[in-house]
């Protein structure tokens, strides 16, 4: 059965004397792709400004606008509707393999993830990235990868390690923190548990790639009813096509997952960020609001 949710995000940054301009882009738009269907997306900003748009290196819609009148206040708000199915095979991205969760995301053996033409083709997402280095978890990635014949095989128990590694809860890390700094504190986001699953399988050789978007947190999906939330993070791992898994929740990937962006690692689909000129920033605050309507 399919869903169809309404999706409302507002970003809102204040300070305490007048910004002189600002130079921002966000990446809140959720990707047309298999099994999820954007019947509308629009973005708005205020002070108002014009919006221009572009696909990133990783297929991300990119909205980028240029505020240049003094501002004490810069709030970016996005409203979508989007229909999503069950699990399936996969949903694509740019590639004809670029599936997303189930069963059918096919299956490569380890000496298969060495091969010139996937070592090659998958590089980006097998390398260290900014938060995400795979060597400081070599230790207990060997330990896992020696215990099982297929990798396919191995990412449940990865993701099993991580959700015991880490306790869900906020303030111990923020938006900077690596994958080993989170491991080290023991605590952490979805943010988190998403990058310390990625830094294992990297290290083990399986590519694996940071997705953003939402999440819809009441299983039962009550058609009408609201529910506040926020970003959400997960990852993908290609063990002879691209699967999701949810590490923080440790549920299937499915109609409640809302894809809007993927990369290496949280650096590469921040939803807004930017530079601009005057005083640091006095407070921000991020309010998502989910609706199921069908």
């Amino acid at each position: 059965m399919s869903w169809r949710l309404d999706i409302n995000h507002i970003t809102r940054y204040r300070y305490d004397r007048p910004v002189v301009a600002s130079y921002n882009e966000a990446r809140v738009t959720p990707l047309p792709v298999p099994d999820q269907l954007v019947i509308d997306a629009q973005v708005a900003v205020r002070p108002p400004a014009e919006l221009f748009c572009y696909r990133d290196y990783w297929g991300a819609l990119v909205h980028c606008f240029d505020v240049h009148v003094p501002h004490q206040s810069l709030i970016v708000t996005s409203r979508a509707v989007v229909e999503t199915g069950p699990v399936a095979a996969g949903r694509a991205g740019a590639e004809p393999d670029d599936q997303r969760p189930g069963g059918g995301a096919g299956s490569a053996g380890w000496p298969a993830l060495s091969e010139p033409g996937v070592a090659d083709r998958f590089y980006e997402f097998v390398a260290p990235s900014r938060l995400v280095t795979p060597h400081d978890l070599a230790g207990p990635a060997g330990e896992l990868r020696a215990r099982y014949d297929e990798p396919g095989e191995a990412v449940p128990a990865v993701l099993d390690w991580v959700h015991d590694q880490l306790e869900y809860g906020t303030g111990a890390t923020h938006v900077h923190t690596s994958a080993s700094e989170a491991w080290r504190a023991g605590k952490g986001v979805c943010q988190d548990f998403a990058h310390l699953t990625l830094a294992v399988l990297r290290a083990m050789g399986i590519p694996a790639r940071y997705v953003s978007g939402y999440f819809y947190p009441d299983e039962k999906g009550v058609v009408g009813a609201k529910v506040l939330g926020e970003s959400h993070a997960w990852v993908e791992a290609w063990t002879g096509g691209w699967a999701s898994h949810d590490p923080t929740n440790r549920v299937q990937v499915g109609e409640r997952h809302v894809v809007v962006a993927r990369g290496r690692d949280y650096a590469d689909v921040a939803p807004v960020r930017g530079i601009y000129s005057g005083p640091p920033c006095s407070s921000s605050e991020v309010t998502v609001e989910l609706t199921r309507r069908a």
